[in-house]
């Protein structure tokens, strides 16, 4: 399934729009991107497949929220979505928004400090 990026840029939109209030509430210094594909300084440092560019759909970059204690002014945290990986794993776009809706719960996950386990239950 392919679509254009303004589309998935609205859909990743919509996905934080739909996070429950008390997440939103404690979303601090977070930056969110939407790249087609993962780097390959990404790929190598945070992806089990590393030599697949398809393998990853999200990825956090940052200090969790729990560890964080008066870092004074510092870049944002980054969450980044890879379009072409995630589109590329839809058939439909009920599939694709679901997809997306669930990325975006995983990488939120991270940013509050779950590891792997902890953001797959944040995702359901």
């Amino acid at each position: 399934m392919i679509i254009e990026e303004k589309d998935f840029e609205k859909y990743v939109s919509e996905a934080i729009d739909e996070l429950p209030e008390k997440f939103q509430k404690k979303i601090n210094n977070l930056i969110f991107f939407v790249k087609d594909f993962p780097t390959e300084t990404q790929l190598q440092k945070y992806s089990k497949d590393k030599a697949n560019k398809f393998s990853l759909f999200g990825l956090f970059e940052g200090y969790v929220q729990s560890r964080r204690h008066n870092f004074g002014a510092v870049l944002p945290d980054r969450i980044t979505l890879f379009r072409i990986p995630i589109m590329q794993s839809c058939s439909n776009e009920k599939e694709l928004k679901k997809r997306i809706n669930k990325v975006v719960k995983h990488e939120i996950a991270h940013h509050f400090g779950s590891d792997e386990i902890g953001a797959k239950k944040v995702e359901n």
